[in-house]
């Protein structure tokens, strides 16, 4: 593993998210159409997505603007506070997601849908914690990305035409 990806995999465990916690979302994506998935699978194919500098520049941007927004560092106190209270129309932490999804197709995108709006595991987790005084507005949505994006990896690898 290179510096950065070091980094970024540091940075999201100082935020409480694991590859752990992101295998067992990829896992729960994949298992019904990969029944001989395992563990060690779901691990490599994140540590493909987080090998991309892309990705690991999605995922530091977006920590470090939930950092900023709760520790009220931002220039612009408006943003700050759409960012802090994870705001319904603000959509950016969407978009930023779908970035790093982009790079792994449709399926990737509607993964991260179906996992944006069931929110299980570490982004259930995430999402509560973020209306507790915890800004992860960001972070919940990489989290989700991440997976959906090593979920979409691997159903690439299995496709049985």
């Amino acid at each position: 593993m290179d510096e950065t990806m070091n980094h970024v995999i540091e940075s999201l465990n100082s935020r409480g998210v694991t590859i752990d916690d992101l295998a067992e979302l990829v896992m729960f994506l994949q298992i019904k159409y990969v029944p001989d998935l395992s563990e060690a699978d779901c691990k490599a194919a994140l540590l493909r997505v987080l090998s991309k500098r892309e990705v690991q520049y999605c995922v530091l941007t977006a920590i470090a603007l939930d950092k900023c927004a709760y520790n009220h560092t931002m220039d612009d106190p408006i943003i700050e506070s759409i960012i802090d209270s994870d705001a319904p129309l603000y959509g950016l932490d969407e978009v930023v997601a779908y970035a790093i999804c982009n790079l792994y197709g449709s399926i990737a995108l509607t993964n991260f849908g179906y996992i944006d709006k069931v929110k299980p595991g570490i982004i259930a987790k995430l999402n509560d914690a973020n209306h507790n005084n915890v800004c992860n507005t960001f972070l919940d949505d990489i989290a989700g990305a991440l997976a959906a994006a090593a979920a979409a990896s691997i159903a690439h690898d299995y496709q049985k035409d």
